[in-house]
């Protein structure tokens, strides 16, 4: 037996090994499986030893989980930590392997990200970026042409029956996972859901199939009642996944809709970029690391990453990795600081640089937020920053949220705190007459307990009136919100941070720790007035009946939204919507309340839901609601005084 010591968590699992266990099962254990996952889940999976008795068969170790005396589930992960083939997962027991144990111990597991399914390293191989201008790469039959730069964007290619196909059972696998809702979107449910993203894999449709596995995972935390679940990012992963494979299966071949399987990279020639920020990582998925992010002289954001199998202790320990640029000798915290000249520079659709045998790179000198392109992060108005963020096109292949999270750079002063959140205005800028600007929130980028961010805003909350040079990102559900990466001395005022000089001018607020000594005396900075928070633009609008509902209908499914609207709730929802001027989301709730309540029949008088009504009706209401608050939270950015303008 192996020992209570080394105990080991779960692996992640290919979506289509958890899809194959679950089709395998008769339909006597299906009814048994969520039970089963519920109990074997909870019992810790042990590393166990070659040949032992826990190794199940398999020969080479492996991590076991005893579900009970005669039966003992081996997990055999390969060569990236993922299980990939159904071999690669045993049971002892007499019904392997279609069995219900084996079954519940892969439903129990992570579901693996496309990447590490298909074998492949968090880091792409040198191979696949050093050769990138000797081949051409392949082209699928339904692509668009290639356009001159200037040239009219042709209109989006129709897709081939292959990938339409796969669309549309993409999309009837999540309309049933809707009208069921979280309780009854159990285990069966999620397997064809899976099933179902695999055949979009295989049909190139990379875009939908990462947003299937949002989903399942969303249901997973939310049934499971996982402290950090919010019930919101599962309802934005449906409203994403729904949307997606509707104009798929409708036959748009858009890009940006279609995604890419893995971050394929480019030449991108001679590059000279400087560190800004290092920003550690911490995924659901167990992955941990650090992005640094860069700028060059044009203002173009550029990134270098350095995330792998590991959580939280990676992250931490990612802080001074060696930069895999070249043959640099740098880590990311020098990087940081520093700076890089880049010749035959290979990059990613989403600015991650490559590290091909063929790229070359030496270090140069940073720069201090004060001068050069740096600078220029604080010559612009936040609302202006924020209004171009929000309202940007995306780009070929590029999602239409890949902009909102590049960072942004403004000059705050520090007017208070509430909870967790730092409350500031921004600086005036200098022979400017502009009104006062809003009130901002600043929340930690990550708020887990082994990384800065928190411990810091604490520590910035305790000077009142403190000038602060920010980077950090918008938080696009919530009003005015900055996430903040980094801070820095605001040049020219006493009232200021004082930073190490080998810090140069800026403190990465996931690594580096503020001390008081980095605090001006209180008396050095200005008084300032108590803040009176008021309102909320976003959470205070009426809009908030829309949010209800529309959550509604993924918590508790179809039934739960039928139930409200023969209760009233259609009628009053609608009457206070059209009361204050949302007419349209008014007419979108009257429509959803109706459909969930809708029942035909069929030629033998058999009652017949009609999920494609009832999910377009959803999807209607919540792309609404989505764009209704991306618009209230661009105005709560507006100077003081110009929000209704």
């Amino acid at each position: 037996m192996t020992s209570p010591d080394q105990t080991v968590p779960l692996p992640p699992v290919a979506a289509q090994v958890v899809a194959d266990a679950v089709e395998s099962l008769t339909s006597r254990l299906r009814k048994k499986l969520d039970g089963a996952i519920e109990r074997y889940g909870a019992v810790p999976a042990t590393r166990a030893a070659p040949g032992s008795a826990d190794d199940g068969g398999a020969g080479a170790g492996g991590i076991s989980v005893r579900c009970g005396e005669d039966a003992v589930v081996t997990l055999s992960p390969g060569p990236s930590g993922t299980v990939t083939d159904p071999d690669q997962a045993r049971c002892t027991c007499l019904l392997a392997p279609r069995c219900l144990h084996r079954a519940a111990v892969l439903g129990a597991c992570p579901v693996a990200d496309p990447e590490s399914a298909s074998e492949s390293a968090s880091e792409p191989a040198a191979e696949d970026v050093e050769d990138v201008t000797a081949a051409p790469e392949a082209v699928p039959d339904d692509a668009p042409a290639p356009t001159s730069p200037g040239a009219p964007t042709p209109p989006p290619a129709p897709l081939s029956p292959v990938r339409v196909a796969a669309a549309s059972g993409l999309w009837s696998a999540a309309t049933a996972v809707l009208a069921a809702g979280v309780p009854a979107a159990g285990a069966i449910a999620q397997a064809e859901l899976l099933r179902a993203a695999h055949t979009a894999r295989l049909a190139g449709l990379h875009r939908a199939e990462a947003a299937a596995l949002r989903v399942v995972r969303g249901l997973r935390d939310a049934r499971a009642g996982h402290a950090g679940h919010r019930s919101a990012d599962l309802v934005a992963a449906l409203r994403e996944l729904l949307l997606t494979t509707g104009l798929l299966a409708a036959g748009n071949g858009a890009p940006e809709l279609i995604g890419i399987a893995r971050r394929g990279y480019r030449p991108g020639g001679a590059l000279r970029v400087y560190g800004v920020c290092r920003e550690p990582v911490i995924s659901a998925t167990g992955y941990g690391g650090v992005v640094t992010h860069l700028v060059t002289d044009d203002h173009r954001w550029f990134s270098v990453a350095d995330v792998r199998p590991g959580g939280s202790a990676r992250a931490r320990g990612a802080a001074t990795a060696p930069v895999t640029v070249g043959a640099t000798v740098l880590d990311h915290a020098q990087l940081s600081r520093g700076g890089l000249l880049i010749n035959g520079a290979t990059i990613s659709a989403d600015g991650r640089l490559g590290s091909g045998k063929g790229v070359r790179s030496s270090p140069v000198a940073g720069l201090p937020w004060s001068s050069g392109p740096i600078a220029a992060l604080f010559a612009r108005r936040p609302a202006e920053t924020v209004a171009g963020l929000l309202s940007s096109e995306p780009g070929p292949g590029e999602e239409p949220s890949a902009r909102i999270g590049e960072p942004i750079g403004c000059d705050l002063v520090i007017t208070g705190a509430v909870g967790d959140q730092l409350l500031a205005r921004e600086l005036p800028q200098p022979d400017a007459d502009l009104p006062t600007g809003p009130l901002i929130r600043l929340m930690a980028a990550h708020p887990h307990p082994d990384l800065a961010h928190t411990a810091n805003l604490r520590r910035l909350a305790t000077r009142p009136g403190l000038r602060v040079r920010v980077v950090g990102r918008i938080d696009p559900e919530r009003a005015a919100t900055l996430r903040p990466l980094a801070v820095g001395p605001v040049p020219g005022t006493e009232a200021s941070l004082r930073l190490p000089a080998e810090w140069l001018d800026r403190a990465d607020l996931g690594y580096d720790r503020l001390q008081g000594a980095h605090l001006p005396p209180p008396e050095v900075c200005p008084p300032t007035a108590p803040e009176r928070t008021g309102p909320d633009m976003l959470a205070d609008s009426p809009v908030w009946r829309v949010r209800r509902l529309t959550d509604l209908a993924v918590t508790g499914g179809r039934r739960a939204v039928a139930e409200s609207a023969r209760n009233g709730g259609s009628r009053g929802n609608g009457a206070a919507l059209r009361a204050t001027g949302f007419h349209t989301a008014a007419e979108l709730t009257g429509a959803l309340g109706f459909e969930a309540d809708r029942r035909t029949r069929d030629a033998f008088g058999r009652i017949h839901d009609e999920t494609d009504r009832y999910a377009s009706a959803w999807l209607a209401a919540a792309f609404h609601l989505a764009s209704t608050e991306r618009a209230l939270v661009q105005a709560s950015w507006a100077p003081s005084g110009l929000a209704g303008v």
